[in-house]
């Protein structure tokens, strides 16, 4: 090999794993606050073992399960009504819920203010585990 694929070589995979494997902090106060549509989803982190979004739901997210990823959500703001195997829980602001895959779930904003969630999927998620029912 010759010094200048090496270095580029190099060069590629420090970028590579920096940008994969890097810590960070993010502030979601602000994601969201313009968008117009039912559901807003800004992807925050992921590797391969899970996926982090921020989402922010105006109305509601229809009944849907995920065949191979378990779910984990903090409501950091609003309200709502979140289904869970048909059984109903009214969720708020510092709530944290655990979706096992397989499960059926959906949520229905209440209230004037839209629903602001953190979501982790376990493994990586790339939304086409997404199956719904309605």
């Amino acid at each position: 090999m010759n010094l200048g694929f090496k270095i580029i070589f190099t060069y590629v995979l420090l970028q590579f794993c920096s940008n994969t494997f890097s810590a960070q902090v993010v502030t979601v106060d602000t994601v969201g606050n313009t968008s117009k549509s039912n559901l807003y989803i800004k992807k925050i982190s992921g590797d391969s073992l899970s996926s982090t979004f921020c989402i922010v739901i105006k109305n509601e997210v229809k009944t849907h399960y995920h065949q191979l990823h378990s779910e984990s959500i903090v409501v950091l703001s609003g309200q709502g009504i979140m289904k869970l195997n048909g059984i109903e829980s009214k969720i708020k602001k510092g709530d944290v819920i655990f979706v096992p895959k397989k499960t059926k779930h959906s949520v229905k904003v209440i209230g004037d203010k839209p629903l602001k969630v953190i979501s982790t999927q376990a493994p990586f998620f790339d939304g086409t585990d997404r199956i719904f029912i309605d």
